[in-house]
């Protein structure tokens, strides 16, 4: 042992680990034990079972974020899985703590709308999109302004998961190089950085644009409008 380097060292402790996890499945004839390693090199990884087509299984960081306005926020980052329903209550109040109020809707994808997060909203005056629980009313008016307004939803949506394309596509958040939990969290908060930078850039230009075609001269009270409040996606 006194022979190894701190990196065999480390490599030994995870193989023995993986045959322990191994044999273990083997002597139970089961195929799911809990905190799977599957990569020597990167022990923290785990396998997510996202039910997605072609790809059933991803490896990789787990990351609950908001995209509030056009802006991205981390609320939280873990590489084992779990279930993203129980994080839209944690990140409405961090919303409130970064504004003093709740948001005015949540646009969340429908694993977010269960019973408890819906009356948790209901509670406290948020709208959480998608159709609510029940039966749809027998007015048709009222029928018609519902799927008028899940529509507009499934509209907001697109622009929140465009935005998680670009990450993958434009900055490689999709394609993470780095070896390290650590240094791959980092990444990915340099990455939501540059991005949050490049929608900042973005809609001063517009201020300025919209300024000098009214003609009007460029003070401080423009840019308050650069991060106002809105609506919230998780």
């Amino acid at each position: 042992m006194n022979s190894l380097s701190r990196q065999q060292y480390r490599n030994l402790l995870v193989i023995s680990e993986v045959f322990r996890q191994q044999a273990l499945m083997y002597e139970s004839k089961d195929h799911r034990i809990s905190g799977r390693v599957v990569s020597i090199s990167q022990p923290h990884i785990r396998p997510i079972v996202r039910g997605k087509a072609g790809t059933p299984v991803e490896f990789g960081m787990k990351i609950s974020s908001a995209n509030i306005n056009g802006y991205m926020f981390i609320d939280r980052c873990s590489w084992d899985p779990y279930n993203e329903s129980g994080d839209l209550v944690m990140q409405a109040e961090n919303y409130k703590q970064r504004y003093g109020v709740y948001p005015e809707s949540i646009h969340a994808d429908q694993i977010y709308c269960t019973r408890g997060n819906r009356n948790w909203c209901k509670e406290r005056g948020i709208r959480l999109s998608g159709p609510p629980l029940g039966r749809p009313p027998k007015d048709r008016g009222e029928n018609r302004e519902r799927r008028k307004q899940t529509r507009q939803d499934e509209l907001d949506r697109i622009a929140v998961e465009g935005t998680f394309g670009r990450a993958k596509r434009r900055y490689s958040m999709g394609r993470l190089m780095t070896k390290l939990a650590e240094t791959s969290e980092t990444q990915v908060a340099m990455i939501m950085l540059v991005m949050n930078l490049e929608k900042i850039r973005m809609d001063l230009f517009c201020v300025f644009i919209i300024a000098i075609r009214r003609g009007r001269k460029i003070t401080k009270s423009h840019f308050p409008v650069v991060l106002g409040y809105g609506n919230m996606a998780a």
